[in-house]
């Protein structure tokens, strides 16, 4: 998409004009560091794309956009220290690369630099935009703490499982969709329909980047491969093959969560979920949210051809190489 990249490009280029101080350099190095290493910034790229929707100006939502992408980053830091993840991006992680008291005070500032971005929006339009972003910043903490729950649990069901993601993953979408739609002054029903189909995305989003998990090509993916496997993470992939084993694969599942040769986990549990066709299960089910999300699109009252954008970047998430 020529215009995607237009817009990845001028997020870049904004988040580079971004100034942390030289000193504490334990502090603002991290941050430096962790914001120039990329990323899809597809979060950012909605907000504008939404406020063009309802007939502002990307320009006009630039602060709003940059303030999703910073809380997105904040949220990434944190997250990787409770994975104990090595790699971001292909990248070491920040407390990797420093430490975790470090990542974590570095991660604190984002979030506060996300609030300062996010207050630059017109006076009168900050009361909805900080309910919003206030909602949303505590949902994100919900989910991540209801998917650390599940790592106790063992009678976790694919709706619970699409609930938590749901919280950790796509109603940042939707909040960044909603943003943009606050910015343009949007009526509420839209704003309600057009945060329905960023959650709706997010969701399918979600799905996708599990099975990615499995079955993306190493180098392409920026994470290691068979990661949710090796850290016995709950996905969907995971609760499906559960619902549809065998008393007998249920046991080569239990059997392979404390298997210690990585290699070995990571192939055997992907040739058990292709035999138990999790994959195909999975896919349906985000298929499911995805058409939720273009009905919802299809609910705001605009004229189609404005929608392109949306509906083309829609597709895009959709059709990444699995």
């Amino acid at each position: 998409m020529t215009e995607l990249k237009a817009y990845t490009a001028l997020i870049e280029t904004e988040l580079a004009k971004i100034e942390f101080p030289e000193s504490p350099s334990q502090l603002y190095d991290p941050l430096r560091y962790f914001l120039g290493i990329g990323g899809k910034r597809i979060r950012p790229i909605l907000t504008l794309l939404s406020a063009e929707l309802f007939g502002s100006t990307a320009n006009k939502a630039l602060s709003q956009a940059l303030c999703i992408e910073v809380f997105h980053n904040f949220t990434l830091i944190h997250d990787d220290i409770m994975d104990a993840a090595p790699m971001r991006r292909n990248m070491k992680t920040v407390h990797e690369k420093w430490n975790q008291d470090v990542a974590i005070l570095s991660g604190d500032v984002l979030m506060i630099k996300a609030y300062q971005l996010l207050g630059k929006i017109e006076p009168k339009l900050l009361p909805p935009a900080f309910e919003l972003f206030n909602k949303t910043a505590i949902e994100v903490c919900e989910g991540q703490q209801i998917d650390m729950d599940f790592e106790e649990r063992s009678d976790v069901s694919i709706d619970e499982y699409i609930e938590m993601i749901r919280l950790k993953t796509s109603v940042l979408l939707g909040c960044a969709l909603e943003i943009g739609a606050i910015v343009a002054e949007a009526s509420s029903e839209n704003r309600s329909h057009i945060y329905n189909f960023g959650q709706h995305i997010g969701i399918a989003f979600q799905i996708q980047d599990d099975l990615l998990d499995l079955y993306a090509n190493p180098e392409k993916f920026g994470k290691q491969v068979g990661g949710d496997v090796i850290a016995n993470k709950k996905t969907i992939l995971h609760l499906t093959a559960l619902k549809h084993a065998s008393l007998e694969q249920r046991e080569v599942i239990k059997q392979l969560q404390n298997e210690n040769n990585v290699e070995l986990k990571v192939d055997r549990t992907r040739r058990l979920f292709d035999q138990l066709d999790v994959r195909s299960f999975c896919e349906a089910r985000m298929q499911e949210h995805y058409a939720i999300a273009l009905k919802s699109l299809e609910m705001i009252d605009v004229d189609a051809s404005k929608k392109e954008a949306l509906v083309g970047l829609a597709v895009f998430l959709m059709n990444r190489e699995v």
